[in-house]
């Protein structure tokens, strides 16, 4: 396994376990019903915004990689 992978599997997993550590903190928060609803849905949709920011950075990367790789073997 790659270092990039290793990276962006971290990443994956801490923004997966902060969206579920919020979602129970909401869920146990002493709020009404419809407030932690919309507080989980706000969140939810941050999560998601961010999540597609670092998909898109590892592509990136991966694709930067991919070339230097390529390149690399050329010369060789």
């Amino acid at each position: 396994m790659a270092d990039g992978d290793r990276g962006s599997g971290f990443a994956i997993g801490l923004i997966v376990g902060a969206v579920l550590g919020l979602a129970i903190g909401f869920l146990f928060a002493p709020r009404p019903g419809e407030e932690t609803r919309r507080l989980l849905k706000e969140k939810a949709e941050t999560a998601r915004e961010r999540a597609a920011e670092i998909t898109k950075k590892v592509r990136e990367t991966a694709g930067e990689a991919v070339k230097k790789a390529q390149t690399k073997v050329q010369e060789a």
